[in-house]
């Protein structure tokens, strides 16, 4: 029995031949990168652009764009091999345990849960304070209490009274991650074409703010581009690096939360038609079209707004709060952001929940985790048990924690998955260089070394806590291995 067993690549490619007896092949190129679009922009655009201007960047968050987005473009054109190549649910984790073996296919597994269970709650967190605007702004009515729509970690200071009130439960986050669960389990292409509705929304609504912001962009909000480096401590008086290169590694850390959408559609791969052409055309597709609006969006968005509105008045609602304030009679465009940024967070924690509840799925099949999150509704054919699981999961998180800590923990969760998907790309090219390849990554090994180097760079720019939280995360699943994966892995225990 060893650690270190990779599954063989005749078992995956037959498995995913077999495909027709358990996930249904229904998805296209289109859906896939409309999947991609609606898992890409979302919390990431509406929430952290402005979290990372206020924190690190400034003006320049839009060169911390760039940074992520050449990070996820080398890593996504090693996705694009591996799940053209290899068209099984799972992602990283079955890319890892073809090419480095059961025990790195576990930690990325367990890593993913970071990425995707974590990340899907996070847009939750984003969701419940874009609905309590919602309610005010444009239904003008009560939001809803402090108490229910924040975790236990958080208070808020009247600064007239000086009473302080403390949150107990996030309902309203908890309640839209339920939603979702339940639709997935219903069904995959049922979930597709909704989130395709809603992806045709929140994109005519960016363009929208792009091209009616453009105007009231202030040059002075832009100067300097890149401020000097010093250090801006928070509200929770965790300190981060402002301004200066590193002021923009950080930010490409926090806003690579943004891109994390695009890996997703590989999860994907064995419910997809022709996955060897959809799946490159699904991955690059989204990523390509989504960083060219964010990078308008990010200008725009710095222009219109000072860097003081982002760590004072605007916060998590930082878009409506910029379009108020400073776009003098587009009062209707604040309130229509609100609408769309609601459908549109839905969509991304609809494509986080498909993610995760396929991880989960595969791992389940090989016996690293329990049986029961592989087995398939008789009528919908979807892993209903790894749903409903998930919904606990990310319920509790989403309940619970802030939304910036758990942010944090889905970016630097998610580079390191990217990490050993591009190391993943040069093992199997060794290890298996006549497997066929429908797309390859050009310039091997050049292209996924540099993504490892980029993605490594802008987890450094994360900082310590981000790594310590790592480190404990990985611990756990660890032992978890150890005292339950590892003894009933079909692998290494073919008898059972």
């Amino acid at each position: 029995m060893s650690i270190w067993k990779r599954k063989p690549l005749e078992l995956l490619l037959a498995e995913a031949a077999d495909s027709e007896k358990g996930l249904k092949r229904t998805l296209t190129a289109w859906s896939l990168m409309a999947l991609g679009i609606g898992a890409i922009i979302g919390a990431g655009l509406f929430v952290r652009t402005a979290m990372a201007a206020a924190q690190n960047a400034g003006p320049s968050v839009t060169i911390a764009f760039v940074v992520a987005a050449l990070g996820c473009a080398l890593a996504g054109l090693c996705y694009a091999e591996l799940s053209s190549s290899i068209p099984i649910s799972g992602s990283a984790y079955t890319y890892t345990y073809a090419t480095m073996g059961e025990f790195l296919a576990w930690i990325i597994g367990w890593d993913l849960i970071l990425e995707y269970a974590v990340g899907a709650a996070t847009v939750g967190i984003a969701w419940s304070e874009y609905l309590n605007d919602f309610l005010i702004n444009v239904l003008h009515i009560s939001p809803i209490p402090y108490e229910f729509s924040h975790s236990p970690f958080q208070k808020l200071v009247d600064p007239v009274t000086q009473v302080t009130q403390r949150g107990i439960i996030n309902l309203p986050a908890f309640f839209i991650v339920a939603m979702i669960t339940l639709l997935l389990i219903k069904g995959i292409q049922e979930s597709a074409f909704v989130n395709g509705i809603i992806v045709i929304v929140k994109v005519t609504i960016v363009i929208l703010i792009v091209v009616i912001g453009w105007n009231f962009i202030n040059p002075a909000n832009h100067t300097p581009y890149i401020p000097a480096a010093s250090v801006f401590t928070d509200e929770h008086g965790i300190d981060h690096s402002y301004g200066g290169i590193m002021g923009i590694l950080g930010a490409a850390g926090t806003v690579f939360f943004a891109f994390i959408g695009f890996d997703a559609v590989s999860t994907a791969a064995q419910e997809t038609k022709n996955p060897k052409r959809n799946m490159p055309i699904g991955i690059l597709g989204s990523l390509a079209i989504c960083t060219v609006l964010y990078i308008l969006f990010a200008h725009v968005l710095t222009g219109v707004a000072t860097v003081e509105d982002f760590r004072t008045g605007g916060k998590e609602a930082s878009v409506a709060f910029a379009i108020n304030k400073y776009m003098i009679g587009y009062s209707w465009l604040g309130q229509l952001v609100t609408v769309a940024i609601l459908f549109g967070f839905t969509s991304v924690i609809l494509v986080m929940l498909l993610g995760q509840s396929r991880v989960f799925y595969s791992m389940s099949k090989d016996g690293l985790l329990p049986k029961v999150f592989s087995d398939l509704h008789s009528k919908f054919k979807t892993p209903y048990k790894a749903n409903i699981g998930i919904l606990v999961i990310v319920g509790l998180f989403a309940a619970f924690v802030p939304g910036d800590i758990v942010g944090d923990m889905t970016s630097i969760g998610t580079l390191f998955a990217f990490v050993l998907v591009c190391i993943s790309v040069i093992i199997l090219r060794k290890k298996e260089p006549d497997m066929k390849r429908k797309f390859r990554t050009p310039w091997v090994p050049f292209v996924p070394i540099l993504g490892v180097l980029v993605c490594l760079a802008m987890m450094y720019g994360l900082g310590w806590p981000n790594w310590l939280r790592l480190f404990v995360w990985m611990a756990i699943g660890i032992i978890i291995y150890f005292a339950y994966g590892r003894k009933n892995s079909t692998l290494n225990n073919p008898e059972k």
